[in-house]
């Protein structure tokens, strides 16, 4: 009996212990993408390009005037990071949430949905993608960012939306 015990014991700690692993590294990855939206919302383009990559790759999907799907591709963050460092009157703001995160070695996946407000006023929601790796530093860094775009249909939770009233 005691050393059934002892198993279950064991597993339940070997179960937990991965977990926390688990946590403690989603929390890492979770990093740059804070570090983004934090910079984006100060203006400030150096926190901004301290969480992407040497090289990026950027997308957005969504639909045209005429209501036909289309995707905007950019090669690198040059034109991200001037927007972002650009005097604007307004703060923008990119609230995110049911963020998932899945990590393989080095390699980690975040979606999250979003909604974007200039000041406090609503301008688009979606979803972002992005594709982070991990240097040899720990540190995990995005190479790709991807995003939805739309200004209708948006299931922006009670608690978000009510930060920009």
């Amino acid at each position: 009996m005691m050393k059934f015990v002892a198993a279950v014991v064991f597993s339940i700690l070997i179960t937990f212990e991965m977990s926390f692993a688990q946590n403690k590294e989603d929390f890492l990855v979770r990093q740059p993408i804070d570090r983004l939206f934090a910079g984006m919302s100060a203006s400030d383009s150096a926190m901004v390009h301290s969480a992407f990559a040497k090289q990026v790759t950027m997308a957005t999907i969504g639909k045209d005037k005429s209501g036909q799907p289309f995707i905007r591709n950019e090669s690198g963050i040059a034109d991200f990071l001037k927007a972002v460092g650009t005097p604007h009157p307004e703060t923008w703001n990119e609230p995110i949430w049911d963020v998932k995160i899945s990590i393989d070695g080095n390699f980690a996946q975040a979606w999250a949905s979003y909604a974007f407000y200039i000041g406090k006023k609503f301008s688009h929601c979606g979803v972002d993608a992005f594709h982070l790796y991990k240097q040899p530093d720990g540190q995990w860094k995005i190479f790709h960012l991807a995003d939805t775009r739309q200004k209708e249909g948006c299931n922006i939770p009670k608690e978000v939306s009510d930060r920009f009233k």
